[in-house]
């Protein structure tokens, strides 16, 4: 059985979607982009869609790995419940900082409350108190839970007038009643709100971080069959369900949990014969190693670039000759391809020199 301890087959996989992140939100000009590299306008899932899904499975796993090898050790329920929640809290807490540099530098009219890491920080506080107080047939009960309760919310809701669509969905209702204004997209004159990130939503994304803990269990005890079954069963699933309630993001639904859920199960099962098993490169490693220092880093980046004006010469005279080759683009992708090798470089510094940001 595997101990309390870093697993380069995690760390690979955590870093290489890291990275995936950096190149999909960082493209060189948003009028360019190639359509995988773009999340589905509503309902579908592409590629880029899978990313944001396959952070928080590793969020279960790395919880799994992390905190039940300490409860079997002996450790106490309630200090390690606390450290779990503080550690989640910090997260949140970034989240919202770079949230207020990003209304205060661009000067925003409003301040999005939700976000990425304010998402990453909630699901690591339920999986992580549940990984400390429950064992894994409770787990399993508390994803069937979420994923037929949301998805009854959903399905059924349509006979009560609440459809599937943006506007009129109970997400947008619900982002409309509590954050308002304070949600990433807001009417004025309508007084509309929705969050991709929103509250009703991250129902969907606990499943997948509850998911990534069970899955984490196999892989904890190297079940490595049992995990890669495990992600093809999902994962058939939620395509066979996809055709009653669709796959869709950014309300996060059931069948979008277990297809993308089960996708990254079979990622793992692969990184981990690969890696551990057979002692191939774990490429990305250094990325998972800093992911969230590199994700906010690498935001911050991003903002400099914005509010200084740097971005557009810096993209006409360094990129431009590359748009010449290959066409618009070929040149957004060039930017995005050197931002995430100016930050895989970085990482892997701080990585050579043996330091990992932890938040």
């Amino acid at each position: 059985m595997i101990t309390a301890r870093r697993i380069a087959s995690v760390d690979a996989l955590r870093g290489l979607t890291v990275a995936a992140m950096l190149l999909v939100n960082n493209p060189g000009d948003w009028g360019h982009v190639y359509a995988p590299l773009l999340h589905a306008p509503w309902h579908g899932c592409t590629p880029t869609d899978l990313v944001f899904p396959f952070f928080l499975f590793i969020v279960g796993v790395s919880a799994s790995l992390g905190l039940v090898p300490r409860v079997q050790q002996g450790a106490a329920h309630g200090p390690l419940s606390a450290v779990v929640v503080w550690r989640g809290l910090r997260i949140v807490g970034l989240g919202l900082v770079l949230h207020a540099l990003a209304w205060w530098l661009l000067h925003r009219p409003e301040f999005r409350v939700m976000g990425v890491l304010q998402r990453i920080g909630l699901c690591f506080i339920v999986a992580g108190v549940v990984a400390v107080r429950w064992r894994e047939h409770r787990q399993w009960w508390l994803l069937g839970v979420l994923l037929a309760g949301y998805g009854a919310l959903l399905q059924f809701g349509q006979a009560w007038g609440i459809g599937l669509e943006k506007l009129g969905s109970l997400e947008q209702h619900i982002d409309t009643a509590v954050l308002g204004r304070f949600a990433y997209e807001w009417n004025p004159a309508t007084r509309i709100a929705f969050d991709p990130e929103g509250l009703l939503s991250t129902l969907g994304a606990l499943a997948t971080t509850v998911f990534g803990l069970i899955c984490g269990g196999l892989l904890r005890r190297e079940q490595a069959r049992a995990l890669l079954l495990t992600g093809m069963a999902a994962a058939l699933v939620g395509w066979w369900w996809s055709a009653w309630l669709p796959w869709n993001k950014q309300l996060w639904t059931p069948s979008f949990v277990l297809w993308t859920g089960g996708l990254a199960a079979v990622a793992l099962a692969v990184a981990h014969l690969s890696v551990d098993r057979l002692g191939l490169p774990a490429f990305g490693r250094a990325f998972g190693r800093n992911a969230i220092g590199a994700y906010a880093g690498a935001w911050l980046c991003t903002l400099l670039l914005a509010v200084t004006g740097w971005m557009e010469p810096l993209y006409r005279t360094v990129f431009g000759p590359v748009g010449a080759r290959v066409g618009p683009y070929g040149q957004s992708l060039a930017f995005a391809l050197a931002f995430v090798a100016v930050w895989a470089a970085v990482v892997w510094v701080l990585d050579w020199r043996g330091w990992h940001w932890k938040v």
